[in-house]
């Protein structure tokens, strides 16, 4: 049986796999009524907002979608990654909002949703370094950037307009289509960036431009417990170890 369905109704469907949404979830990011299923059938065009809303928030080339040029995604030089809400306090500065981890959770999908925001803290610092720029909190999650965040410490990054402000090896925030990470970032020359951890236990690994939705680059960090050893990470590591050695022992010892 020939298959009649148009290289844009594909491209659609390979788009919204790619980005892991759903057809009803897909369908209003593009502001469709109801879900993509019809366009993705072939049996309705693709409307032209829909083509803009694809360049415009996925950086997806309208040559590619139509099979007229082999290249995806367009030029990332000028892609605006800036904040997507902000608050203001009552003197109308800037808040800065605390994303604890619970909120990580769901930050990415509520990116731009200002009613989501309003149940985050918010709190000022009167100091020179605060200003003139529009700064965020985060909660550091695990320990890939051990040790020099640990687990649970907090972290305040200044946002970053445009791609093109990225910094090789500085710590930033990387918020994308369903992640809140921190990582040590580098330009690739495909558009895609490499996020390394400062633990080596966590191997690099890369993505493309065009799923980063915010980029947050790290100036300071809050941190709570400061008398705690500073080692003691390193020593409950090789207290584990030598626990798992002398089990490995005892169980050759049985086997003798």
């Amino acid at each position: 049986m020939i298959d009649h369905t148009s290289i844009e109704a594909k491209r659609l469907k390979m788009i919204r796999k790619e980005l892991r949404y759903t057809q009803s979830a897909f369908a209003k990011i593009l502001n469709i009524p109801s879900t993509t299923a019809d366009i993705e059938r072939g049996k309705t065009k693709i409307p032209g907002f829909v083509v803009i809303r694809l360049m415009k928030d996925f950086n997806i080339n309208p040559l590619w979608l139509f099979g007229e040029s082999e290249e995806k995604h367009i030029e990332y030089a000028g892609k605006n990654i800036s904040p997507k809400v902000i608050t203001l306090d009552t003197q109308t500065h800037e808040n800065i909002l605390l994303v604890n981890q619970k909120a990580v959770a769901g930050y990415a999908h509520n990116i731009q949703d200002p009613q989501w925001y309003e149940q985050l803290p918010a709190f000022t610092i009167p100091l020179p370094e605060y200003r003139n720029a529009t700064y965020r909190g985060f909660q550091i999650e695990g320990e890939s950037m051990f040790p020099n965040i640990r687990p649970n410490e907090w972290v305040i990054g200044r946002a970053i307009g445009s791609v093109q402000d990225i910094i090789d090896n500085r710590v930033y925030v990387v918020v994308t289509k369903d992640s809140v990470l921190a990582k040590k970032l580098k330009k690739l020359p495909n558009s895609n960036i490499l996020l390394t951890s400062y633990n080596e236990n966590y191997l690099p690994f890369e993505i493309s431009l065009h799923e980063v939705q915010e980029l947050w680059l790290i100036n300071s960090k809050i941190s709570f417990g400061v008398e705690e050893d500073s080692n003691s990470y390193l020593l409950k590591q090789l207290q584990d170890s030598m626990r798992d050695l002398k089990s490995q022992i005892n169980q050759i010892s049985k086997t003798d």
